[in-house]
């Protein structure tokens, strides 16, 4: 009996081994194959993403790819640095009907046909909080009242001077509220044209996007407010005289034109110390740090009883509408625009979010308190959103701005550019 009942009781452990065996490596077998089959399944899911990030910029982009890759397992984000060849590049893929996913966007008149509409998406996502984003920004992102980006950085423009320089010619610092009158007075103050030394420079090569917070601030414009005329407005009074105090100062010794062929850059000489302000978005400020330039900035000058207007240079994300995989860019695209990215991307661009700049106390740095101050003044529509053929006429607004710089009458180089870009604005 002994024997039999241990026979018996071994085969019933053998049998409750196997049904267990069974029973685990079944499921586990399972899972593994459900992993696994999603795993190879998911391995498939690549994003294409579109930059025109190069350098360290593009290195801070790759990081991202990488942390949505983690986060997101089975996505893999296949990076598509266009650089200088961004719109060349882009415009390709479009035609070729085989656009990236999802892409780095700031021209949405030329392109917003191609882009998905992401108001839909928008508006079932409480996730992305949208009341967190300066409101001024979705400006630059609309075409015909719908949304084809969100804002993922931007900067405005603001002036830097060298406080050294200041100190050592004996001219106080400015401050936010000073005049044109006022910068041009401390421009020749700051200027020694035989120690090589000026007040300001001038970039050899102008884009009118750029200064068109100045001709605003003076009641000027490059186009009227339908887009739709540019006689009496890019060549009004208000607009040439704001050019016109340019060419001046280049005339009259306190500043000097930067950035020419072969010619060290305007973030150069200021680093150099041989300008003693310099006009620009946020992008060198922590160049100059680095440099250890002892500057301060402050608002753009203001024309006297008028208001100071300025510009916004934006970065955008934006979904193609050709992708076959909408949510998964969209996943992306709301992930870009998060703190923890936006965080990685704020040495290139200022914080979109009200809730990050408070935290990284961007609103009470006085080298980034003008920046943002500049964007509560910017709420004029630039030029190219309001007229589809902007970039033709552009072409001959630069060309008279540039011809200022060289010494000719603002008046009359934009009376010419008016005559001979008219033709394109009408044009379908």
């Amino acid at each position: 009996m002994t024997n039999k009942r241990i026979m018996i009781t071994t085969l019933l452990l053998l049998v409750a081994l196997t049904v267990s065996a069974c029973g685990g490596g079944g499921g586990a077998t399972s899972n593994q194959g459900s992993e696994g089959s999603s795993g190879s399944k998911d391995a498939e899911k690549t994003l294409r993403f579109a930059t025109w990030d190069t350098g360290d910029s593009l290195k801070v982009q790759q990081d991202i790819a990488k942390l949505f890759e983690k986060q997101h397992p089975g996505v893999k984000v296949q990076i598509e640095p266009y650089a200088d060849g961004f719109d060349q590049k882009l415009a390709a893929s479009f035609g070729a009907g085989n656009p990236p996913d999802v892409m780095l966007m700031w021209d949405f008149p030329t392109y917003y046909t191609n882009l998905e509409p992401l108001d839909s998406f928008m508006s079932k996502d409480e996730s992305l909080k949208l009341d967190d984003i300066y409101e001024s920004l979705f400006n630059y992102v609309k075409v015909d009242g719908q949304t084809y980006g969100l804002p993922s950085g931007f900067t405005t423009r603001a002036l830097y001077y060298n406080k050294k320089m200041f100190d050592d010619a004996g001219v106080p610092y400015p401050k936010d509220g000073w005049t044109w009158d006022d910068f041009k007075a401390a421009a020749k103050k700051l200027s020694n044209p035989a120690k090589k030394q000026y007040g300001f420079g001038i970039r050899t090569s102008n884009d009118p996007y750029d200064l068109q917070g100045i001709v605003w601030s003076n009641g000027g414009s490059f186009v009227s407010a339908d887009g739709k005329e540019i006689e009496g407005q890019m060549n009004s009074p208000e607009t040439a005289q704001a050019i016109q105090q340019f060419g001046d100062m280049l005339k009259d010794g306190s500043a000097a034109l930067v950035g020419g062929k072969n010619q060290m850059s305007g973030d150069d000489v200021f680093k150099a110390g041989k300008i003693a302000m310099w006009e620009s978005g946020v992008w060198p400020l922590e160049g100059f740090k680095t440099a250890k330039v002892d500057f301060g900035t402050v608002e753009m000058p203001v024309f006297p009883g008028k208001p100071v207007k300025g510009i916004v240079a934006l970065s955008a994300i934006s979904v193609a509408k050709q992708s076959k995989q909408k949510d998964l860019a969209w996943e992306f695209t709301k992930f870009f625009v998060s703190n923890e990215v936006i965080k990685m991307r704020s040495n290139s661009d200022l914080p979109i979010r009200k809730s990050l700049v408070q935290e990284l106390k961007f609103d009470q740095n006085p080298l980034y308190v003008p920046f943002y101050n500049m964007l509560e003044r910017s709420d004029n529509t630039p030029s190219f959103l309001l007229n589809s053929n902007w970039k033709l006429v552009n072409r001959y607004l630069t060309t008279a701005i540039d011809s200022v710089m060289l010494g000719e009458n603002a008046q009359d180089a934009l009376n010419a550019a008016v005559k001979d870009a008219k033709k394109y604005m009408d044009k379908k």
